[in-house]
């Protein structure tokens, strides 16, 4: 009998289905058959490949209410956080990538670059890498993957999908989405069981990528294990995101943007508010404010009368309510929470404002998965950038000011891969704007543009624009007139004046093209001898 993982509902502790693991023992006809049918289907053109990609939109518009509760009974957001932060995007993903990936993936001329190789030309192809392998996390279970499963199939590829075990239904509602596109049997593939051995499986059994999302430590195994098979490998990981508010901000917009960004998905979001400077001449009116919007928030279950759900593992939560004494016993303070609403049998945590925060306190060093809103007083603008910026991390950041010029100067100096001015962490929603960062924050990058050329390898044929050259310039037979001759070469391609350049074009490259034109033959050895023995 299969092993099984089983779903329970976070915000109620009830059973919320269960799904038998995939045997090991058929990675290798998963992995068979989707090598065999991706390549048809990366024979097929962009327009026919968006023709069945494009009936997912349709699926997901008409069932977007099956599907955001769904999402609500397997990770304990709300159903209306469901709606906005999953559902909606995956429409978009099959929108933009629909109309773009021909665009970004075509081919494309490649120019000589200088006059020595003037008759060299090339043209750069986008192929395929294969079989993809995508492990995605709890957190946004429908969202993170389906985006790269959508920029995987564009691009040519097939798909082998692993879902986190504690979301794992949301594997079976993304196969009802994908059968509406009526994909080649094979060409994507889930699978369900313990990560580290389906990251084996795939690897053991031939798989091209594999895109994780996931914790650091976590990726930091996955990348170990793909460099053992010399496997590429995208991470996109943690983030412990700043927030910086200028002494021109609009603070209810700021405060608004940080209990979204800070409590949205009840703080699990890699690219959430994670820490929050503030000018000190704002700060008391910040806090203020947050402390009035923080005790408004409700926390409960998936009512329409609540703001926040359930956090989706009892691991998480006890890892929170450490976080939580860690700060307190550090010297943080806290000054408003979330109020209860409902019945409260579930992963419950509140929205949890705390004042009194100091930059080098352990307790925000580290990501703090949930909805922690720790506020920092900074005195200048510099001291801002230079906290936010001290981190192991990279993800996002955001900036929040009046002036757009100010906001962009600032933005230019963060250290993250995306940064907001007067909003944080939307942009993971936009199909079109890349998503990852630098440091511990992962490799890679996946949406957009960047995140289609991750799903291809590049490849350059190169020839001649005249096929009357008969040999290049630096071909064989050396002697030192040819040495001579190519270092006029050098001399072309990096003349001391203009003179020099105008004369070299004038007197050196004709010359190389016309010998260029007369074949290179060596004379034969009997020939050579009897030349030398007419000689004696």
């Amino acid at each position: 009998m299969n092993e099984q993982t089983i779903s329970i509902n976070p915000a109620t502790l009830e059973p919320n289905g269960v799904v038998d693991n995939t045997p090991l023992d058929e990675f290798p006809g998963i992995f068979d058959q989707a090598r065999q049918v991706q390549k048809a289907w990366s024979n097929l053109s962009f327009k026919a490949r968006a023709q069945h990609i494009r009936k997912m939109a349709d699926y997901i518009r008409d069932n977007a209410d099956e599907i955001a509760q769904s999402i609500s009974n397997d990770n304990g957001k709300l159903k209306i956080d469901a709606l906005v932060t999953e559902v909606i995007p995956c429409i978009g993903s099959i929108n933009w990538y629909t109309k773009n990936a021909s665009k970004v993936l075509k081919s494309e001329l490649v120019l000589p670059s200088n006059l020595v190789f003037a008759n060299k030309v090339s043209r750069r192809f986008y192929e395929p890498v294969g079989v993809v392998g995508i492990i995605s996390p709890w957190n946004y279970p429908l969202s993170i993957p389906f985006g790269e499963i959508i920029m995987a199939l564009m691009a040519g590829n097939a798909v082998v999908l692993k879902v986190a075990a504690d979301t794992p239904t949301i594997g079976l509602l993304i196969e009802r989405i994908l059968s509406a596109a009526q994909l080649p049997k094979g060409l994507f593939t889930l699978v369900t069981g313990s990560g580290s051995k389906v990251v084996a499986g795939m690897l053991d059994n031939g798989v091209n990528k594999i895109f994780f999302t996931g914790s650091t430590t976590a990726g930091k195994a996955v990348m170990k294990a793909c460099a053992e098979y010399l496997v590429p490998c995208s991470l996109e990981l943690g983030g412990n995101d700043a927030m910086v508010v200028l002494d021109d901000a609009d603070i209810e917009k700021a405060v608004n943007g940080a209990l979204w960004a800070g409590c949205q998905n009840a703080g699990q979001s890699c690219g959430g508010v994670k820490r929050i400077y503030v000018m000190e001449s704002v700060y008391d009116a910040f806090v203020e404010m947050a402390i009035q919007k923080v005790s408004a928030l409700r926390h409960g279950n998936n009512s329409y009368d609540a703001d926040i759900g359930a956090v989706t593992t009892e691991k998480q939560l006890l890892s929170l309510k450490k976080d939580l004494d860690a700060a307190l016993e550090q010297g943080a303070r806290v000054v408003a929470q979330s109020q209860p609403v409902g019945g409260q049998n579930g992963f419950f945590f509140p929205a949890t404002l705390l004042v009194d925060v100091e930059h080098d306190m352990p307790f925000i060093q580290d990501e703090i998965f949930g909805p922690f809103l720790p506020v920092v007083k900074v005195h200048t603008e510099h001291e801002a950038i230079q906290k936010a910026n001290d981190s192991q991390y990279g993800l996002t950041a955001s900036v929040w000011t009046k002036s757009k010029k100010r906001g962009k100067a600032v933005a230019a100096q963060l250290e993250a891969g995306a940064v907001t001015i007067n909003d944080h962490l939307y942009t993971h929603g936009l199909a079109e704007t890349e998503w990852g960062g630098p440091k511990d924050s992962g490799i890679g990058r996946t949406h957009g543009k960047l995140g289609l050329l991750e799903m291809v390898e590049p490849k350059v044929v190169n020839w001649d624009w005249f096929a009357v050259m008969r040999k290049n310039p630096w071909w064989f037979p050396f002697n030192e007139k040819k040495y001579q001759s190519m270092k006029k070469s050098a001399e072309l391609m990096n003349p001391r004046s203009p003179f020099h350049w105008l004369f070299y074009l004038v007197t050196y490259l004709p010359t190389q093209v016309v010998k260029s034109m007369i074949p290179w033959k060596v004379k034969p050895a009997k020939a050579k001898n009897k030349v030398a023995a007419k000689k004696k």
